[in-house]
C-alpha cells in the first residue's frame, strides 16, 4: 500500500524496512528513525560481511532473531532475509531518488571511506579505487546495474497491506522527517 509522502502515518511502527539503492542514504535513515522512533538499528551489512567480504554463517539465525523482536530499524537488502523482513515490519521508507543523486553519493562516499582508511565490517576497507574498472561487484557499479532492481523489488511489494511511503529526493525525505518528529 503506497502512501503519500504528506500523509501522516496512521499509528507508530515499531518494526521499519528502509529500501532504496546503494547510496540512497539508507543506513542514514535507519539511523535517524531508529533515534526518532527509540529502536534499535540493526545493519545488514554489519551482520552480512565477515572478514574478507565472507558472508557469515550465523546472518541468517541472527536476521531471524532481532526480526522477531519487538521493534528494530533496518535496511531492506539481501534477497535471502527480504521476505521475512517484509513478513514482520510495520512500515517500508522508499528511498526512490534520482540515479544521479544516487551515484553521486556512492561515488563520494566510497572515495571518502577509502582515503581515510575507513574500517567496515569486520576490520575490512573498500578495495583500491582502480577496482572500479575490474571488478563487475564494485560498489559504484553495483548500484548502477541494481538501481531499478531495488524499484522494480519495491513495486512488487505495493499490493501487500504493508505501508510504504515514497520519498523522491532529499526535500521530500527531510520534510517526511520533520512531519513524524513534530
Amino acid at each position: 500500500m503506497l502512501l503519500h509522502w504528506a500523509e501522516p502515518l496512521s499509528q507508530k511502527p515499531r518494526r521499519i524496512l528502509v529500501a532504496g539503492a546503494s547510496g540512497a542514504g539508507k543506513t542514514t535513515m535507519v539511523r535517524e528513525l531508529a533515534r526518532i522512533f527509540a529502536a534499535p538499528a540493526v545493519e545488514l551489512d554489519a551482520l552480512y560481511h565477515g572478514p574478507q567480504w565472507i558472508p557469515r554463517p550465523t546472518f541468517l539465525a541472527e536476521v531471524t532473531e532481532f526480526a522477531n523482536s519487538e521493534s528494530w530499524v533496518c535496511e531492506w537488502q539481501y534477497e535471502s532475509v527480504r521476505p521475512l523482513l517484509a513478513e514482520r515490519a510495520d512500515l517500508m521508507v522508499w528511498l526512490d531518488h534520482p540515479r544521479h543523486t544516487v551515484i553521486r553519493r556512492v561515488t563520494w562516499r566510497t572515495l571518502s571511506r577509502r582515503g581515510r582508511r575507513e574500517p567496515l565490517w569486520n576490520g575490512e576497507q573498500e578495495p583500491p579505487l582502480h577496482t572500479i574498472l575490474t571488478d563487475p561487484e564494485h560498489v559504484i557499479r553495483w548500484a548502477w546495474t541494481t538501481y531499478p532492481k531495488v524499484r522494480a523489488r519495491v513495486r512488487e511489494m505495493l499490493p501487500t497491506p504493508l505501508p510504504v511511503v515514497r520519498l523522491c529526493g532529499q526535500r521530500q525525505t527531510d520534510a517526511w522527517l520533520r512531519s513524524i518528529v513534530g
